[in-house]
């Protein structure tokens, strides 16, 4: 293996947090504010990049390599935490909305795995945050996720985050599924992701799921999450600009009573 090779345990129901264990000189690197707790004994450092080693040479390399992080939503640094004691430590990483915390072994699904942005939480160090351009145009155009993706390379573990439950579903040769595009948390890079325009005109001005819907067709594996944070977020701004009747209304209290919303 190239990548550091680290145990785990993923702790929590619906706000979970990732316990990762490390052996002496092993490392793990995390986003900036992922991080919970540590044991003594482990030295943060901040690294330029993502510490993989597959920047490129000299100064340009890190820098273009930085670059791509940030069109994926990414920060240009990324916490390195090393275990600089005798014996094993410990150090959790916390998922920053209700959701699952997934973990990946990149050695048994082919060495990559591509996800939405901003999924990345936590990896072993060594393995690569990169990005991922969709080819077709109208799949960058109406894909939901835009051009860019992140690709996760190496043999390592690695962990994202995504919304509300999540499902694993394994695709054979040429079954094909149609996900809403916002559900999409990631799938192995056999994968043949598409859109699909939805189709008649009642769908779609009525329809309130969409235009499109992606298409992705094994072989691989495919992870699909409820509660993407767009809708959740979208859900969270409507009910904080609607007005109650207590507020400024005749009825005051008794309006929302009336409509079963308590006082």
């Amino acid at each position: 293996m190239q990548n550091h090779e680290i145990d785990y345990r993923i702790i929590g129901e619906e706000m979970q947090y990732v316990e990762v264990e490390l052996d002496p000189n092993e490392t793990a690197i995390a986003e900036p504010g992922a991080f919970m707790m540590m044991d003594d004994g482990i030295q943060m450092e901040t690294i330029f990049g993502d510490g993989s080693g597959q920047q490129g040479g000299g100064l340009l390399g890190k820098l273009f390599s930085a670059g791509k992080r940030m069109l994926v939503g990414e920060s240009l640094f990324m916490t390195a935490y090393t275990n600089v004691g005798g014996g094993k430590r410990h150090i959790s990483f916390a998922a920053p909305y209700p959701g699952k915390i997934i973990p990946l072994d990149l050695s048994q699904l082919g060495g990559t795995v591509i996800c939405q942005k901003d999924a990345f939480l936590c990896a072993a160090k060594g393995v690569s945050v990169e990005i991922e351009f969709q080819k077709k145009l109208g799949t960058g155009l109406f894909g939901g996720e835009g051009f860019i993706m992140e690709r996760l390379v190496g043999d390592g573990m690695a962990f994202v985050h995504a919304g509300g439950h999540v499902l694993q579903r394994n695709l054979a040769p040429g079954e094909l599924v149609k996900i809403d595009t916002g559900c999409i948390v990631g799938f192995t890079r056999n994968i043949n992701y598409d859109i699909q325009f939805v189709g008649g005109i009642k769908n779609t001005i009525f329809g309130g799921e969409g235009v499109f819907f992606a298409t992705l067709q094994g072989p691989g594996t495919v992870w699909v999450q409820t509660l993407p944070i767009s809708r959740l977020a979208s859900r969270v701004l409507s009910y904080g600009s609607f007005k109650r009747r207590e507020e400024g209304s005749v009825l005051g209290g008794l309006g929302n009573l009336l409509d079963g919303d308590g006082m």
